[in-house]
């Protein structure tokens, strides 16, 4: 079995789109693979953040991972804070790490850009990600295309560590999801969904209301012939709402063409929205049971246990291998 390390912040509810392009296949893998599945809260605080507001987020976070389908006995669900061998390892990455190659990481210019001052962290950002996946002998990462550049350079800092200090760590190989799914803004249809979009009205979360929902699906941008038909390049807002109804209802975007044909776009999104909260219901019932219930503090007590283990046994390697502490 490859064992394979995925990490979110818990910022923000995830989408539809988070939920289709990633959560589904992570539901997927923990039945194949050896699966670790990290709130990685300290990434959060690189920018400022409300202690109260924080909290809640990383308690709901974990909530919507358990409800979308992750099996706690079939994989790793834990709180990176709650495992102290992430920030120290990301200390020893980031003294193997350079300025100038985090410098260039296009997230850091990004978030930087513009701003009088930034917090360090945001800068060290890449290190403490390198950790976060490292100190559990990660073979795969799966990433979207805006991590891929941070895997790069887990994959470097992995390399340059094992050259300076033995072959300690493992070098993970970077997996960019293969899915046709790719969930577009509902206001802007050429754009992915986004859980940062200020436009709330382009962005469905798992979180939402019915009513929200079908307010949001009959406000989606379409055009003005009325046809459906799945045609990306010149019909990008009705394409990507079949590609919605399809992901979710498991019918092929053919046969949800012939499902409309003659109907009009209101029929169309009306079908689209109750497929979208059909879909979401067992979700949203799930989440709430959980999200107050002891036995989500169990599953994450458990996670962080069993994340433990296998950190600390990196991390022993890892000090040992630099010279760290005293020699027995």
């Amino acid at each position: 079995m490859k064992t394979i390390f995925s990490g979110v912040q818990p910022t923000g509810i995830i989408t539809l789109g988070n939920y289709i392009g990633a959560f589904r296949q992570f539901t997927e893998l923990q039945h194949e693979q050896q699966c670790l599945f990290c709130i990685v809260d300290q990434h959060a605080i690189t920018i400022q953040q409300d202690p109260t507001s924080l909290a809640n987020a990383i308690r709901s976070l974990a909530a919507l991972y358990v409800a979308t389908g992750i099996d706690p006995e079939k994989a790793v669900l834990f709180i990176q804070s709650e495992v102290p061998a992430h920030a120290q390892a990301g200390w020893m990455m980031q003294c193997i790490s350079y300025i100038g190659e985090l410098e260039r990481m296009t997230q850091f210019k990004d978030k930087s850009d513009g701003k009088e001052g930034v917090s360090s962290a945001l800068l060290t950002y890449p290190p403490l990600m390198a950790a976060d996946i490292l100190l559990y002998n990660t073979d795969i990462v799966p990433v979207g295309d805006d991590q891929k550049q941070h895997v790069e350079l887990t994959r470097d800092l992995a390399e340059r560590f094992n050259k300076r200090y033995g072959e300690v760590l493992t070098v993970p190989e970077i997996r960019i999801p293969k899915n046709g799914a790719r969930i577009k803004s509902l206001q802007e249809p050429l754009k992915k969904m986004s859980k940062s979009d200020p436009n709330k009205k382009g962005t469905i979360t798992l979180l939402d209301t019915p009513k929200e929902i079908e307010k949001k699906i009959k406000s989606a941008v379409t055009d003005s012939d009325g046809v459906v038909k799945y045609d990306v390049e010149n019909k990008p807002g009705v394409s990507n709402l079949l590609t919605i109804e399809s992901a979710l209802s498991g019918v092929s975007i053919e046969d949800l063409v012939a499902k409309y044909d003659g109907l009009g776009y209101g029929a169309f999104k009306a079908g689209v929205a109750e497929t979208v909260i059909n879909h979401l219901k067992p979700i949203q019932d799930k989440y709430y049971e959980l999200l107050e219930s002891p036995t989500l503090d169990d599953i994450l007590d458990k996670g962080a246990e069993k994340a433990h283990a296998i950190a600390s046994v990196t991390l022993g390697k890892m000090e040992a291998a630099m010279g760290l502490g005293r020699r027995r």
